[in-house]
């Protein structure tokens, strides 16, 4: 904590992102997890000073460089990348309670997440593979949603977050599966 403050940092997703487990991880609880819709938002959040720091994930164990994150740091060389974080991620398949994976037909969830859960889709071939902008995310729509033949693929924190029944664990294609995040800094503030 600097002066009764906690640092403020924006992440591309909704709470309860893997982007949020890699602050919680950097971070623990003193800090302020703000999240943004993409990585430009993040960027942008750092670069304007709504927030002293972005985290980004800029490398996965299964799909390699997120290369979305990657291109929009490269276009801020005004920003520092000042550290980073490795986390394990488990997927998990969520959906509200009473549903099953026989009731089940829309399956959403973040690109990247998506692929690196191709094995468990494909022994699935009756369900709608939809894209969303977040894992945590697709969560929340879930349980807004709230009936029984959607679900997300997000961690199983989301699922505690959104209120959402953890339906399978652990269905990514490789067990040792990582993605690698970096913090950000505007250069251009004194810190």
């Amino acid at each position: 904590m600097s002066d009764g403050v906690w640092p403020r940092v924006a992440f591309q997703g909704e709470r309860g992102a893997y982007s949020e487990d890699a602050i919680r991880h950097l971070w623990g609880r003193e800090v302020s997890p703000m999240p943004t819709w993409n990585f430009g938002d993040v960027i942008q959040a750092v670069s304007d000073g709504k927030t002293e720091y972005g985290i980004l994930p800029v490398h996965n164990t299964v799909v390699g460089a997120i290369q979305n994150a990657v291109d929009a740091l490269a276009a801020a060389p005004h920003l520092l990348v000042t550290d980073e974080t490795t986390i394990e991620i488990h997927h998990a398949l969520l959906a509200p309670t009473g549903a099953t994976l026989d009731t089940l037909t829309t399956i959403m969830s973040h690109p990247v997440a998506l692929a690196q859960c191709g094995r468990f889709l494909s022994q699935h071939p009756h369900w709608t593979v939809r894209e969303s902008y977040d894992t945590a995310g697709a969560a929340r729509d879930v349980a807004a949603q709230g009936t029984r033949d959607q679900a997300a693929i997000a961690s199983v924190r989301a699922a505690q977050r959104y209120q959402l029944a953890v339906l399978a664990e652990d269905i990514q294609d490789v067990p040792d599966n990582q993605t690698r995040f970096v913090v950000i800094r505007d250069t251009r503030r004194n810190r």
